[in-house]
C-alpha cells in the first residue's frame, strides 16, 4: 500500500470527522475558516480514494448486548512465500464474525477480534474455522469479560470527584 500524500486542511478535516462523524461540511468550513465548497471538494476525494472509509457512531455496546461475547484471538501463521501472512489474514478477515485482524510483531503472527452470540459459538469458530485454516500452526483465545475504554472513549461509568467542595 502507497503512502498517501495529504496537505494541512486535509489533515484537519479528518480529525474534526474522526471526532465527530455528523460534523457537516458547514461545521467543518466554520472552524477551519474555509469555504464549504473546498471542504466538500476535499471529503469527496478523501472518499473515492479510500481514505475516508466510512462514518461511523461508536455505541457503548456493552450497555446494550451484555450477553454477546468478544475474544481476541492470538494466531500463529507460517508465512506463504511470495505473500507472507497476507493470504492468510484475507481467508480470517472474510469471516463474518471476524471484527479485525492485526499483524503483529512477537510470539503470535495475527491478532483476530471475534464476536458472537455465545461463548460456544465463538469457541465453534475458533475449533471448526480458525484453527483448520492451512497454515494456521496454532490459537490462543482471550474472552474479554468487560471493556473500560475503546477508542479514546470511557465506557464505564466514572463515580462523582471525591475533591472537597471550597467556599470563600
Amino acid at each position: 500500500m502507497k503512502p498517501y500524500s495529504i496537505d494541512k486542511l486535509g489533515e484537519d478535516i479528518l480529525e474534526i470527522l474522526a471526532n465527530d462523524a455528523k460534523a457537516t461540511p458547514e461545521d467543518i468550513a466554520r472552524q477551519l475558516n474555509v469555504s464549504v465548497d473546498k471542504v466538500q471538494k476535499y471529503i469527496k476525494k478523501l472518499e473515492k480514494d479510500r481514505i475516508i472509509l466510512r462514518y461511523k457512531t461508536h455505541i457503548n455496546w456493552q450497555r446494550i448486548k451484555q450477553h454477546e461475547v468478544r475474544a481476541l484471538i492470538e494466531v500463529k501463521v507460517t508465512p506463504q512465500r511470495g505473500v507472507g501472512f497476507d493470504s492468510v489474514a484475507e481467508v480470517i478477515y472474510r469471516f463474518p464474525e471476524v471484527t479485525a485482524v492485526y499483524l503483529l510483531s512477537g510470539g503470535y503472527d495475527l491478532l483476530v477480534q471475534v464476536e458472537g452470540p455465545s461463548l460456544k459459538e465463538v469457541a465453534t469458530f475458533v475449533a471448526e474455522k480458525l484453527a483448520t485454516i492451512d497454515h494456521v500452526q496454532s490459537t490462543v483465545t482471550h474472552f474479554m469479560l468487560k471493556k473500560y475504554k475503546e477508542d479514546g472513549d470511557i465506557l464505564v461509568d466514572q463515580p462523582e470527584g471525591k475533591r472537597l467542595p471550597v467556599s470563600f
